[in-house]
C-alpha cells in the first residue's frame, strides 16, 4: 500500500506544503532580524528540531516515518539555510564576524542537537535506542 503512486504523491504534496511553510517562516525571520541573526536563529532551531526528530525515532519511534519525512525533508530543509550561511561567511569582511558566524552556526547548532537528544530521552522515556529506530 505504501508503494501505491497516490501514497507517494500525497507524501510529495505534504513535503511541498512543509517546504512552503519552512521557507515562509525563514523569510519572516529575515524580515524581523538582521540577516546574520535570522540565519543563525533558523539554523539553530532547525538543528534542534531535526535532532529531536532523529533521536525520538531512535528512542521511541512514536512519530510516524512519513511524518518525520514531511517535517525533515519539507519543513526543516526549507527553514534552515546553510547556503546563505556559507555566503555570509564568504562575504564577511571582518575576521571576527567570520569567526562569529561559523562558531555560532556550527557551535550552537551542535549544542542544539545535543539538547534535543536530552529532550527526546526525557519525553520518550528512552535511554537506549529502540529496536529498528530510523532517522528519516
Amino acid at each position: 500500500m505504501a508503494d501505491h503512486p497516490l501514497v507517494r504523491l500525497e507524501t510529495l504534496a505534504l513535503i511541498g506544503i512543509g517546504g512552503f511553510a519552512g521557507a515562509n517562516l525563514r523569510f519572516f525571520a529575515l524580515g524581523q532580524l538582521s540577516d546574520v541573526q535570522a540565519v543563525l536563529l533558523v539554523n539553530v532551531l532547525g538543528c534542534f528540531a531535526l535532532g529531536f526528530l532523529a533521536y525520538e525515532a531512535e528512542y521511541a519511534a512514536l512519530i510516524a516515518r512519513r511524518s518525520r519525512i514531511v517535517f525533515t525533508t519539507g519543513f526543516l530543509s526549507s527553514l534552515t539555510t546553510y547556503s546563505t550561511f556559507a555566503v555570509q561567511t564568504a562575504l564577511a569582511a571582518d575576521p571576527l564576524l567570520l569567526i562569529a558566524i561559523v562558531a555560532g552556526n556550527y557551535g550552537l547548532g551542535f549544542a542544539a542537537v545535543l539538547a534535543s537528544r536530552e529532550l527526546a530521552r526525557r519525553v520518550t522515556g528512552g535511554s537506549t535506542p529502540a529496536a529498528g529506530g530510523e532517522t528519516a
